[in-house]
């Protein structure tokens, strides 16, 4: 299993939009934008080369900073540990004050399917119990593909295979209103297109895990 840490700076600026999935049972999806000057845009490099932007951004838009903010982190370092420990086969990176969770779309679905694989429904059941051992973090789930076939077809397929692994994890015990799923098709490569190894790297499903709205309420209360 791959492991990294990505420290993004304060300066970091993203512009968080919202996007209504196309079932309306889901809630808003925070998706990430633009990156600052200076050490923020050397940041942005980074994680552009590791990490969609939207799961990115979803993360960034939900840090807090200050003493709460070092809470989350600590919590976070923690649970990024117990992910390492119990999950095959996923790069797991702690960013900000979330940790996003990388999925090769080979391991969750075979191939042009939205079909979980018997060995994903395992992997995920441990994300599962993993994030049912507190009520602390939301999460986003992003669907990528790589360039080969249409946009509209690509973007299709990572919508179908975000809300497989969403809907998989709910039927698991994870409340519906936890969880925000995005489809980006082939609109954020973390690899060149060009190249088989690059197209295998783009094709992934990405769970970003944040502290939920409340959380941080608690949290500032108790200051």
């Amino acid at each position: 299993m791959k492991t990294e840490r990505l420290p993004i700076y304060l300066s970091l600026f993203f512009v968080v939009t919202l996007i209504f999935s196309s079932c309306s049972n889901w809630n808003r999806t925070a998706t990430g934008a633009a990156v600052g000057t200076g050490a923020g845009a050397a940041a942005g490099a980074v994680i552009g080369k590791t990490l969609g932007n939207t799961a990115a951004g979803a993360i960034a838009g939900a840090a807090v900073g200050g003493t709460v903010g070092a809470i989350i982190g600590r919590n976070m370092d923690r649970k990024a540990r117990e992910l390492e420990e119990e999950l095959e086969g996923v790069t797991v990176q702690r960013v900000e004050e979330g940790i996003a969770v990388s999925f090769d779309s080979g391991i969750l679905f075979t191939f042009d399917s939205s079909e979980l694989r018997p060995e994903a429904r395992e992997n995920l059941n441990k994300l599962t119990e993993i994030l049912n051992r507190d009520t602390n973090t939301n999460l986003l789930i992003v669907g990528h593909t790589d360039w080969i076939g249409s946009e509209t077809y690509n973007q299709g397929l990572s919508m179908r295979r975000a809300l497989s692994a969403a809907n998989y994890i709910i039927s698991q015990g994870i409340s519906r209103d936890r969880i925000d799923v995005e489809g980006r098709g082939e609109y954020e490569p973390i690899a060149d297109n060009e190249t088989e190894e690059g197209r295998q790297l783009n094709r992934r499903v990405e769970v970003a895990i944040f502290a939920s709205p409340e959380y941080v309420e608690r949290l500032k209360a108790s200051e």
